[in-house]
């Protein structure tokens, strides 16, 4: 029998460190509920000192999910520990992850600390967290460019104080997949007490080696990989979940473990994750990209009808694609779209969320005739983005352009229930839009990201648009869809600027 390769999550913390991928504690919410559906064995909430906010989302997601064990990063100092401690106390499963850097530009530049400093440093964090938890991670951070006899010294000491997983993290992404495995293998067979811990892998993607460098450590003896969804992260990302957990998986003829993750759910993740952070997944990514199943070439479109395995290494249902994609229709009813949803992952908290849910299902239905499941995913993901106090609400929208002139934008919005009219002329339509709808708001705000994606194929198809606002120092994502692509923008713009009115959202980590 295969060992089990744990899967530790780290998209809402690491990977909501990408600059521009703040979330709400509710968004947060629902993503950890997705995880857990998928199995994913330990969560990382967050961060749990970076702010009240994020204090707020780690707990509540330590209250929301009961089967996957729920983590908080913690910097190995007191009162990080504490903090961590207090946000899991309700949780059915807790775990403190704590961290020192341990390379010397580390510890000469950052923390000015001598080797001997920071040994005693970790050492007393994991005492300290092992008095809320028996389930503490210790990571050496930069382990990738640290000297490999400091490495021994100073897992052999966190082990002894306590420590149950020892994280090897490639911070920087400097590390090449031989030379990684190498380091994992060295480390497990050198420290003494190693066989008391379980060994991780944490890679980030600065050369594009993330998921090899991971798999190199699985192979060299790692028995956890911290990954994102979407390889989400800091920088160029993290270890993709779905890439490295389908690579184990396809390939058991070289990895004698697996996961215990149900894959079926990756997809539903995936677009859940993009939705909220307004990361657009690329075609061509592995995978979950809309091009991963795709046959072009004659050969490969041949091949595949003959016999699927010819082109394919894996089955597009397993990770969630559904060959049967146009499910639904204008004469549709409630429940036949309660189910169809279902059966994609999507589950509503409420009777008022699911029948808001269909009434924009008719909507469009009205507007489009065929009604894919990407389709359904975008809408649902509009729905329940809008989990906010809606205090401001687009009424109507009119838009003139002509070639050579200056485009005209009248919108009506709904301001605190108060029915307000602004016009603006520019060059673009939808800066017009956008100029006349941050006309009827008192406050200033930056606009960082604007990007626009087709849902599906089709000069009908359902747009998606992301937007991207910065308003004193806080970094907000909105989103938007539509048949019509300038309203789907105004309904973008308009949910950005309810998230910064909504007291509930916080400031970017990195800020």
């Amino acid at each position: 029998m295969s060992d089990k390769l744990i899967i530790f999550d780290t998209t809402l913390r690491d990977g909501e460190q990408s600059p521009g991928a703040s979330m709400t504690k509710d968004e947060k919410v629902r993503i950890a509920k997705v995880l857990e559906k998928m199995k994913v064995d330990v969560i990382e909430a967050g961060f749990a000192i970076a702010s009240v906010g994020d204090f707020e989302a780690v707990q509540a997601v330590a209250n929301a999910v009961k089967d996957s064990t729920i983590c908080s990063l913690a910097r190995a100092l007191d009162k990080d520990i504490d903090r961590a401690g207090e946000a899991l106390k309700n949780t059915n499963s807790a775990r403190i992850h704590t961290f020192i850097a341990t390379s010397d530009i580390h510890m000469k530049m950052k923390l000015n600390m001598t080797p001997d400093q920071v040994v005693e440093q970790a050492v007393r964090a994991v005492k300290r967290a092992r008095q809320y938890t028996d389930n503490v991670e210790f990571s050496p951070e930069d382990a990738g460019r640290s000297d490999e006899d400091f490495l021994c010294r100073v897992i052999e000491a966190t082990i002894d104080a306590g420590a149950t997983t020892i994280n090897i993290p490639d911070t920087v992404g400097y590390n090449i997949p031989h030379q990684f495995g190498a380091t994992m293998k060295s480390l497990i067979g050198r420290v003494p007490n190693s066989d008391k811990a379980i060994f991780s892998a944490h890679c980030h993607n600065d050369l594009g080696l993330a998921v090899a460098n991971s798999l190199s450590a699985v192979l060299n003896g790692a028995r956890q990989v911290e990954c994102t969804i979407n390889g989400l992260g800091e920088r160029a990302g993290n270890t993709s979940l779905e890439e490295l957990v389908m690579a184990v998986r396809t390939r058991q003829d070289v990895f004698d473990c697996d996961t215990n993750i149900d894959a079926t759910h990756i997809l539903s993740a995936s677009r859940l994750v993009s939705s909220v952070t307004g990361f657009i997944v690329q075609p061509n990514k592995a995978i979950v990209g809309a091009n991963a199943f795709a046959h072009e070439a004659g050969i490969h479109q041949d091949g595949v009808l003959k016999h699927r395995e010819t082109y394919e290494i894996m089955r597009a249902e397993d990770v969630g694609w559904n060959a049967n994609q146009l499910v639904l229709g204008k004469h549709s009813g409630r429940n036949a779209f309660k189910v169809r949803l279902a059966e994609l992952g999507v589950e509503f908290d409420s009777e008022e969320s699911l029948n808001d849910a269909f009434r924009r299902f008719k909507e469009l239905a009205d507007k489009k005739h065929e009604i894919f499941d990407e389709d359904l995913q975008a809408l649902v993901s509009e729905t329940q983005t809008e989990a906010i106090n809606e205090s401001i609400k687009l009424v109507s929208l009119k838009v003139c352009t002509e070639t050579g002139e200056e485009n005209t934008a009248t919108v009506v919005l709904s301001v605190d229930d108060k029915e307000q009219t602004a016009t603006a002329k520019t060059s673009g339509a939808v800066d017009a839009t956008f100029s006349a709808i941050s006309s009827l708001v008192d406050f200033e705000i930056n606009l960082q990201l604007y990007s626009v994606s087709n849902v599906t194929q089709g000069t009908d198809a359902l747009g998606e648009v992301n937007v991207r606002l910065e308003h004193n120092g806080r970094i907000i994502n909105g989103q938007g869809a539509d048949t019509d692509i300038i309203t789907a923008s105004a309904k973008a713009y308009i949910h950005a600027l309810n998230k910064v009115m909504a007291a509930t959202d916080r400031a970017h980590p990195q800020v």
